[in-house]
């Protein structure tokens, strides 16, 4: 009995050791040297080094000038990377289509220039509140109300639209997707901040 559990401990020491000390430092390590961008986060900078969030998470965005996400449910008031969440309305749910209603009634009072009916991934969240993605269709939809605010041409702003298209990974996994605030980013850089102040109107979250 000793010796049985005495083989037993060695044996929980080194799996503890290997999987719980070795194999994080290892992974970590290579994650580090071969990807050390994604590993540390998916940052991102605005034009002045500062960080103003991450690739891998949404944020909101209200200003006119700048293209906003999909509606978000995580925490009170939207994009609270601490409370990810979905609604959990089902597709027969009242309060799902009251939501997308108001949804689509604020989306047509600030787009009035859209004469289309928006994507519907503009009037419901996402699985978990934090996509930090549009589609394609969805970032162009939103190109008059961007391009009126920064008085500038339609064609100009929808070719950075075009300009920032994610392709699908490795071809064929994922779909074509732009960044939100990668996005908006590169608008600051191209037209400058909507305010005309000199500085990002982009801030830290």
């Amino acid at each position: 009995m000793r010796k049985e559990l005495v083989i037993a401990l060695r044996v929980t020491a080194v799996t503890l050791v290997l999987t719980g000390l070795v194999y994080p430092l290892v992974a970590t390590g290579l994650a580090q040297a071969l990807f050390p961008h994604r590993a540390g986060g998916s940052f991102v900078t605005d034009e002045f080094g500062k960080v103003v969030g991450s690739e891998l998470l949404g944020q909101g965005f209200a200003a006119p000038g700048y293209f906003h996400p999909r509606p978000s449910a995580a925490g009170k008031d939207g994009w609270d990377a601490t409370s990810s969440g979905a609604t959990n309305f089902g597709p027969t749910s009242k309060k799902l289509r009251d939501s997308a209603a108001e949804a689509l009634q604020k989306l047509q009072a600030e787009n009035p220039g859209s004469s289309d009916p928006p994507p519907v991934e503009l009037v419901t969240s996402s699985a978990s509140g934090l996509d930090p993605h549009l589609s394609p269709a969805g970032a162009l939809w939103q190109v008059p109300r961007v391009a009126r605010a920064r008085q500038v041409s339609e064609e100009r702003v929808r070719a950075l639209v075009q300009s920032q298209i994610e392709r699908r990974d490795l071809i064929v996994l994922g779909e074509p997707r732009v960044n939100v605030l990668v996005l908006n980013l590169a608008l600051d850089r191209q037209f400058g901040a909507p305010d005309h102040s000199g500085k990002a109107a982009i801030r830290a979250p």
